[in-house]
């Protein structure tokens, strides 16, 4: 099959790779039919992780149920499915916990695995043609009938759409309060999405990227951004100088400053000064334990400069971590089906798997538009293109 390829530091290439097939009586092969770029994907891409060359790389995953283990019961072959990014076996201690992002089985040594994603055990990545899912009663989301109408909605269910929602589970977010995110990529866009639904009276979103602060205000949001001056003073002047209620941090251990430089505690000791006393913090923006090519001596090490101090004097509460994908997808699957949330909105690019590098290039440069790249195995430029030509027409009528 054709997979796009980790071959090291800015160079991923679409290879013919052997087919997944069935390893276990409990496995499920999916003919993937749209995955997606992730900012994730970008920290190795960029050569930040240690991540092993040869590797497929993806793990937001939905498509087509082809081939299913003798063991499998609730998945059948045919079934439209998308995959939690985060793989559980389903019956050890923290997945029976909902902690699936933490399974203590599938990855010995460490609590968590997943898709295409370095350190997180040997799986290979969805960005191609077929996926191997371990586990595929438990790890595939059965998709409701006329899926294929809203797939790219549904993709949104594997990773950015929970991760967005569980940042503000995290942070507390209750109805009527004020939430200022920092990140308007694609999670802190779902952020925000996430906040809307839940009923938030104040959505504030900080970025420096004009085409994502323009998303974030679509969503009904408030745009911040800050190369144009303090975010935190903007903040204040929003909330009567009092601070948000809430806050979340999207963006992670790369960072920046207003001059655009990377500073891995800016948005950490921003949100401390931008959240009110006793408010709460929850962040699912990425910080990893060690980053050897960073330029901060103390981030080489997984480490910042915290201002704990007004952290503990403003009395806050912080919560972190991975979002449990399978806690959320299943509700937030119905708010699609019923047309209540439309997070397919944050896409910019739909492109063949043969067109991912490209694709790659873009978004980690931040290209003034490309804010979420979707990509289609099994489809070629002028079919997307016919497509796309179609949804304008239908849109229009």
């Amino acid at each position: 099959m054709k997979a796009l390829v980790y071959h090291g530091p800015y160079d991923v290439r679409v290879d013919n790779v052997p087919d997944p097939k069935i390893e276990q009586p409990t496995d499920v092969l999916v003919q993937i039919t749209t995955t997606n770029i992730c900012g994730s994907d970008l920290h190795m891409y960029e050569g930040r992780t240690n991540m092993e060359t040869g590797r497929v790389l993806g793990h937001e995953n939905l498509g087509r149920v082809v081939e299913v283990g003798k063991a499998v019961s609730e998945i059948k072959v045919g079934d439209m499915v998308c995959m939690s990014f985060n793989i559980g076996c389903g019956h050890c201690k923290n997945c029976e916990r909902g902690l699936t992002a933490y399974c203590l089985k599938l990855n010995p040594g460490f609590a968590g695995a997943a898709y295409g994603f370095a350190g997180m055990g040997p799986y290979n990545g969805g960005q191609a043609e077929f996926l191997r899912v371990p586990y595929g009663d438990f790890n595939c989301l059965r998709l409701p009938e006329g899926a294929a109408e809203k797939e790219n909605d549904y993709v949104m269910l594997s990773d950015i759409f929970p991760t967005g929602y569980h940042a503000t589970e995290l942070a507390g977010l209750k109805p009527g309060e004020s939430v200022v995110i920092f990140g308007a990529g694609p999670v802190g866009l779902m952020a925000a999405l996430s906040a809307s639904v839940k009923g938030a009276s104040k959505i504030m979103v900080v970025d420096m990227h004009p085409d994502r602060l323009k998303l974030a205000e679509e969503l009904g949001a408030i745009p911040i951004d800050f190369s144009k001056g303090s975010a935190v003073e903007q903040v204040m002047d929003l909330t009567d100088g009092q601070g948000a209620d809430r806050g979340c941090e999207c963006v992670g251990y790369q960072c920046c400053n207003q001059r655009n430089e990377e500073q891995p505690n800016q948005t950490m000791n921003d949100l401390v000064q931008a959240v009110k006393f006793t408010g709460s913090i929850g962040v699912v923006g990425v910080f990893i334990n060690q980053d050897p090519n960073a330029k901060d001596p103390l981030q080489k090490k997984g480490h910042m400069d915290f201002d704990f101090g007004n952290f503990w004097m403003k009395g806050q509460r912080i919560a972190t971590g991975q979002a449990n994908v399978k806690s959320y997808n299943r509700e937030l699957c119905e708010l699609i089906s019923t047309g209540k949330a439309i997070p397919s909105h944050i896409i910019s690019h739909e492109l063949p798997l043969e067109d991912a590098p490209n694709g790659y290039q873009h978004f980690d440069a931040r290209d003034n538009g490309w804010t979420k790249v979707i990509l289609k195995p099994g489809k070629s430029k002028s079919e997307l293109k016919q497509s796309a030509g179609q949804k304008a027409k239908a849109a229009s009528a």
